[in-house]
C-alpha cells in the first residue's frame, strides 16, 4: 500500500522482488503496526517522508530467502522459515554520533523502514504495509517464538523501544513513584517498564476510559483528566508522595500543555522524561527558576531508540504477552490500510495492526 500524495488514500501497487545481494534477507510480513507517526507522515507533517513510499516501520514476519549467512544480534544463524522482528532504524556506524558519542539513535544518516526510504527505486520493498520487505545486510534482526501472536510484537520496535530508551537514560530506583502522562501505546509501555524496574506506584493521567482500563491492568493508578482539574491531579500526587512530588514523570502524549502540567508534579531533583513529541506541537511556558533551577530537576528528551532497546522490550513483552495483547484494539487486512490509518487518526484505536492473510 503506497503513499503517493499526502492526505490522499494509499494505493495498492505491485513491485518486483529484487535479486538479493549478499547479506540481504527477504521477509514475508505477518503483521504490521499502524503507528501514530504513520498518520503524521500520511498528512505530510514529517519532513523525512519521501514520495512515493510504502509506510510502516513496525513489522514481524517469516524469512523466505537469504543471500549468504546472517545472524541475529545474539549470534543465532538466521534460516529460511525463521519468525523474526527487526530494528526499524539502521545507523551508519561512521559518524560523530555513532562513533564518538555512541548514540546511534542520533545518527544523521539513519535510515528507517517506512519513514525515509522511498519505493521509487530498487529494492522497492522498504516498508511494512506490504506482503514482503527486503532487509538490508546491516539491519539488526531478532528471532521470536513461533507461538507468539505477531500483532502483539509489532509495537516492540517503536513505542516499546522508545520507552525502553527513556528508562535506559535515567536511574529509576526501587520504590520510586512514577507519573505517566498519556495512556496510549507509549504510556502502556511506560507503566510496564516502570513496574518491572521496581516503581512502587505508577499513576497514569489520560482521557480515554478504555485506555486507562488497560493501564490499570498493567498495575497503574489512573486519573481521568476529564473528571479532574490540573490542581486536583497535583494535589493527588502530592498527597501520595508526602508533599514531595513524583520521582519521575513520563510525558507520553505529545500534546501542548503536557509539559507545563507534568513538570510541576516532580519532586526536587526529580526527572522529567519526554517521549511523546514526534513532531512540533507548540511552545510550552515554563518558569525555569521556579520549576527547574530551584528544584534541581533534570529534563530528559528521548528520540527514537537503538538495538539494545528493541532487545529489552521484546523480552518485556514475551514475559507478559497476554497483557500486551489487550493493546491491539483493531485488526485489518493489507487492502484495508486506509481504514487502519483512519482509526488511528481519529483515536478510535489504541493500537491498529495490519495482518497478512
Amino acid at each position: 500500500m503506497v503513499l503517493t500524495n499526502f492526505n490522499r488514500p494509499l494505493e495498492l501497487r505491485e513491485f518486483p522482488v529484487s535479486r538479493l545481494e549478499e547479506g540481504q534477507v527477504l521477509v514475508k510480513i505477518r503483521a504490521a503496526g499502524i503507528c501514530g507517526s504513520d498518520v503524521h507522515m500520511w498528512k505530510g507533517e514529517d519532513p523525512r517522508t519521501p514520495l512515493p513510499i510504502i509506510l510502516g516501520h513496525e513489522g514481524v514476519g517469516r524469512v523466505v530467502d537469504i543471500k549468504g549467512k546472517r545472524y541475529t544480534v545474539d549470534g543465532k544463524q538466521i534460516k529460511e522459515g525463521d519468525f523474526i522482528l527487526w530494528n526499524r532504524g539502521i545507523s551508519c556506524n561512521m559518524c560523530y554520533y555513532c562513533k564518538v558519542l555512541r548514540e546511534p539513535s542520533l545518527c544523521r544518516n539513519r535510515k528507517v523502514y517506512g519513514i525515509n526510504m522511498s519505493c521509487s527505486e530498487p529494492p522497492y520493498l522498504n516498508g511494512c504495509y506490504s506482503e514482503y520487505i527486503l532487509l538490508t545486510a546491516d539491519t539488526d534482526i531478532f528471532k521470536i517464538p513461533e507461538d507468539i501472536d505477531a500483532a502483539v510484537m509489532v509495537s516492540s520496535s517503536c513505542s516499546g523501544a522508545t520507552i525502553a530508551h527513556g528508562f535506559d537514560m535515567i536511574n529509576l530506583k526501587v520504590g520510586d513513584t512514577v507519573v505517566v502522562q498519556g495512556p496510549g501505546p507509549l504510556g502502556v509501555y511506560a507503566v510496564a517498564f516502570a513496574k518491572k524496574l521496581g516503581a512502587s506506584e505508577v499513576v497514569v493521567i489520560g482521557g480515554s476510559p478504555s485506555r486507562l482500563d488497560i493501564c490499570r491492568e498493567m498495575g497503574a493508578i489512573t486519573l481521568n483528566r476529564h473528571d479532574t482539574t490540573v490542581e486536583e491531579r497535583r494535589e493527588f500526587i502530592m498527597e501520595m508522595t508526602g508533599g514531595r512530588g513524583a520521582d519521575v514523570v513520563v510525558e507520553a502524549v505529545g500534546s501542548k500543555g503536557a509539559v507545563e502540567e507534568g513538570i510541576k508534579l516532580l519532586r526536587p531533583n526529580g526527572v522529567y522524561l519526554s517521549t511523546g513529541f514526534a513532531q512540533p506541537a507548540g511552545l510550552e511556558q515554563i518558569d525555569f527558576y521556579l520549576d527547574v533551577v530551584s528544584k534541581n530537576i533534570c529534563i530528559q528528551g528521548v528520540w527514537v531508540s537503538d538495538t539494545r532497546h528493541t532487545w529489552q522490550v521484546i523480552n518485556l513483552v514475551l514475559d507478559k504477552p497476554d497483557a500486551f495483547s489487550k493493546m491491539i484494539t483493531h485488526r485489518f487486512r493489507l487492502d484495508e490500510a486506509n481504514d487502519a490509518l483512519a482509526v488511528m487518526a481519529n483515536r478510535q484505536a489504541l493500537k491498529a495492526v495490519i495482518e497478512m492473510q
